[in-house]
């Protein structure tokens, strides 16, 4: 039975709901999905990409899993970046690679071997030559993280989620709560997400007219370094009875340090992971979900736009996190 019969449309709409759902009401696309779905109706992709020239795949790279906390954050972020394509359309393409150079020459092999329609680009960073080499060949992509060597000028569209703002809210509650000499445990310098996460807490310090010197410290990212840090922190000034952490690791870290101290010591986290929930940690969420679901949105802008798909397309979304309130804090 003809599906566009079946479902009381036209064919063109039986063709948008499968190609091009985002000019489809989404009242009609349910419709005519279920549909599709009774009468066991399966879309031929190969036709498909024939007759669009699309390939109805989105590329996006995956990262080892580290310390197997802070790495679960890319996993949710997939898990909604998975779901939101396919309502949409697309699916998902998983590739590795160890750095700049060698993504770009993964980019080079799947478009001459699958031909994704697009990109995702994560672990944004300063003088990014990804997102260069893209926009030089007018790739369709999306960036989920700050371009942060060109801002607020970025020739590309970005979603990231405000990680200054979270920092300074997890600060500002600790204040609230009677801390006054509050550390924060961070990443080295140049990092443009830790170099964010840091300027929230210092942020929140000043506008309290309170002294933030000394307070700091920088290491990369693990439990380990974090315990040492903090430890550190906490016999220099035993004034501090707050740390404020630019990562679920190193706050457990932090944790373990302020545990054997002797003296109270509150410990706020970065990303809300499964972890964190688990031990009782204080820490900022990360609306993941919304960030995917907008990332989708500004590749189908992209996408089915004018005839230049490569084209520059506007379209910067930055997102509000939210502070986890537990017992560490």
């Amino acid at each position: 039975m003809d599906v566009a019969r079946a479902a009381g449309v036209s064919r063109q709409t039986v063709s948008n709901a499968l190609n091009s759902p985002e000019v489809v009401r989404d009242e009609t696309r349910r419709h005519v999905l279920e549909v599709i779905e009774r009468l066991g109706y399966r879309a031929n992709q190969a036709a498909r990409q024939m007759r669009t020239g699309r390939s109805r795949l989105i590329a996006i790279r995956i990262d080892p899993g580290g310390d197997g906390i802070s790495g679960s954050v890319l996993d949710t972020f997939l898990h909604g970046l998975t779901e939101t394509a396919a309502r949409a359309g697309y699916r998902v393409m998983l590739y590795t690679a160890a750095d700049d150079r060698t993504e770009i020459a993964t980019f080079e092999e799947l478009l001459g071997s699958f031909e994704p329609d697009a990109f995702v680009l994560t672990a944004t960073h300063h003088d990014d030559m990804r997102a260069s080499w893209l926009l030089e060949r007018r790739l369709p992509f999306v960036a989920f993280g700050r371009p942060w060597s060109e801002l607020p000028d970025a020739r590309h569209p970005w979603v990231d989620v405000d990680g200054a703002a979270g920092t300074e809210a997890a600060t500002r509650h600790l204040l609230a709560t009677g801390h006054r000499r509050i550390g924060f445990v961070g990443w080295p310098p140049g990092s443009g997400v830790g170099d964010d996460r840091r300027a929230g807490w210092a942020r929140a310090i000043a506008a309290r007219d309170l002294p933030a010197d000394a307070l700091s410290r920088a290491v990369e990212d693990g439990i380990e370094n974090g315990d040492r840090a903090a430890r550190d922190l906490i016999e220099a000034d035993p004034g501090v009875t707050a740390l404020v952490c630019a990562s679920d690791s190193l706050a457990l870290g932090a944790l373990n340090a302020a545990g054997s101290s002797g003296r109270p010591v509150a410990v706020t986290g970065f990303d809300d992971t499964p972890v964190a929930r688990a031990v009782g940690l204080t820490s900022v969420h990360q609306p993941l979900g919304e960030a995917a679901a907008a990332c989708v949105n500004l590749l189908a802008r992209a996408l089915n736009g004018p005839d230049d798909p490569g084209r520059e397309t506007e379209g910067h979304v930055l997102l509000q996190p939210s502070l986890m309130v537990r017992r560490s804090g």
